[in-house]
């Protein structure tokens, strides 16, 4: 997968080389460029942002930085994301979705908003919720994170991330490791039994205990199996 990035910050990604994601660009299993698109502003102060015509408070990211910084990059049949509070709430199945592309691009906008005409040029508008961040820089780091430990061999193990939760459409069950008795806190039994089905069956109850608790509206769309409706309806 190829990931380019467009932002007046790039230093605000060096967090993608650390970890797994830093793994996988060391292995190729992504490439990942930031490109400034303040080095392509056409005003000799460089400005990328003016203001709202119409007036209005704070300042707009103008079109030309934008359009032509992406008409340097090779972009065809690339999905162009742009982080916008407006936009679709980012989740699990976008992210999904998202690691099935050969290539994607993050548009990061700051200051009060996008010159309308940007977004001509893009293929999907997402934000990470309700709530507004100084830029999109943030949440670009989230999405690309989220997507690309989905890339076959990131993690290692190709089950690994088929248990998270919202993978399954529900909360992933209770976990633990060593000690198996800490500080009077021990390990549930059935975890200790070596039943391979009754671990099973203990983890799908937990997982759908924790999300009739935490998060039941998940249970609404979840794709409940027979037993799976079951188990709930004796919770219930």
């Amino acid at each position: 997968m190829k990931i380019d990035i467009l932002t007046l910050f790039p230093e605000m990604f060096t967090a993608l080389n650390q970890s797994m994601l830093g793994k996988a660009q060391e292995r190729g299993l992504v490439t990942i460029e930031t490109h400034d698109f303040r080095d392509n502003a056409d005003n000799k102060q460089r400005h990328v942002d003016d203001m709202p015509y119409g007036g209005g408070q704070g300042m707009l990211l103008m079109a030309q930085p934008i359009f032509d910084t992406l008409a340097k990059i090779p972009h065809e049949n690339a999905r162009v994301i742009l982080l916008d509070p407006a936009g679709a709430t980012f989740t699990q199945k976008k992210a999904e979705e998202l690691s099935k592309e050969a290539h994607l691009i993050f548009l990061c906008g700051h200051y009060e908003g996008y010159d309308e005409r940007i977004k001509t040029l893009v293929t999907d508008e997402l934000s990470l919720g309700d709530f507004i961040l100084t830029g999109g820089e943030a949440a670009a780091t989230v999405m690309i994170d989220a997507t690309v430990r989905l890339l076959p061999g990131v993690l290692g193990n190709v089950d690994s991330h088929e248990d998270d939760s919202f993978s399954s459409g529900l909360l992933e069950y209770p976990q633990y490791t060593r000690p198996e008795d800490f500080r009077g806190m021990k390990v549930p039994d059935v975890l200790m039994s070596g039943h391979h089905e009754n671990i099973r069956k203990w983890r799908l109850r937990e997982s759908l205990k924790k999300t009739r608790d935490r998060r039941p509206d998940l249970l609404e769309t979840a794709d409940l199996s027979e037993e799976a409706q079951k188990i709930l309806a004796e919770l219930s």
